[in-house]
């Protein structure tokens, strides 16, 4: 859905309900965080904010530009970019697929702030407004293990760190596990640990296995832009999961994600690299 704020135009979208606006203005890199708190503001559901464009024709090796507010990499973001490229494409007669039928299909790659790679997003139009997604993520960086201390707490947990932003992964048998009941305490715990480790982004993944499936509880700090979320879903938190998981195993991981917005599917092999994560955009 289109909307305008002293002058910029923007979009929402609803990946997963981790509820993303995209502002396709040109806007200053240093000037960003400015109309994003604007954004958040009038609209309190919105828990991200990106700057898209579209690529220009002496550039090649992607379709289109997006950089989040805060300089982080967020893939929901990404996939909600890639719908915004197709239907703005669409509607200027160049569709990303076949029209001949009601679902249109096809690819568009972007450069994302926080990802020195192009990140490919392929999708289908299921509905109207309604786009079926995937993405290959990039790798981790690493997965290892690292001492965390909060309050009288010290504990090993494992981190997988990604281009653009780092994750925490914290089960049930985990000393932390706890702040999952004092949120207050767990914001607090966020953003120190993101200064210790410097990060771009630091995600506290809140991971339960349930059944067949897993629960995935996220809460994300961007230092960049002061926002500290529990969010809805988490694109790159349940890619991290599914690379800890995978990496635990030492064998492929096909993961089931049940998230407070929906759920998200992710397909991590430790021979390959990266993982493809598939989930729902609604425009």
């Amino acid at each position: 859905m289109e909307y305008h704020i002293d002058g910029i135009k923007y979009h929402i979208f609803d990946p997963t309900g981790n509820i993303t606006a995209l502002v396709e203005t040109p806007v200053d890199v240093k000037a960003q965080p400015g109309p994003a708190e604007q954004i958040m503001a009038r609209h309190p559901r919105v828990e991200q904010v990106g700057f898209v464009r579209r690529a220009d024709d002496n550039e090649s090796g992607f379709d289109m530009e997006l950089r989040m507010a805060g300089g982080e990499f967020c893939g929901n973001a990404s996939m909600c970019a890639a719908v915004w490229y197709t239907e703005q494409t669409s509607e200027k007669g160049h569709v990303c697929g076949t029209e001949s039928d009601r679902k249109q299909a096809g690819k568009v790659v972007l450069r994302v702030s926080g990802a020195s790679a192009p990140v490919e997003v392929k999708f289908t139009k299921a509905a109207e407004n309604l786009y079926s997604t995937a993405i290959r993520m990039p790798q981790a960086l690493d997965i290892t293990k690292r001492s965390f201390s909060a309050g009288a707490l010290t504990e090993e947990l494992p981190i997988v760190r990604l281009e653009g932003i780092s994750h925490i992964i914290i089960e049930p048998g985990s000393l932390y596990s706890l702040l999952m009941g004092d949120r207050k305490a767990a914001e607090k715990t966020v953003r120190q640990w993101c200064g210790q480790l410097n990060a771009e982004g630091l995600g506290l993944m809140f991971l339960q296995k349930e059944t067949e499936e897993y629960v995935l509880t996220p809460l994300v700090y961007v230092p960049g832009s002061g926002t500290v979320f529990w969010e809805n879903s988490c694109a790159s938190g349940s890619c991290a999961a599914a690379m800890y998981l995978a990496a635990r195993s030492g064998h492929k991981a096909d993961v089931t994600l049940r998230e407070p917005g929906g759920v998200l599917r992710v397909v991590c092999d430790p021979a390959v690299p990266g993982a493809q994560l598939e989930g729902r955009v609604r425009s």
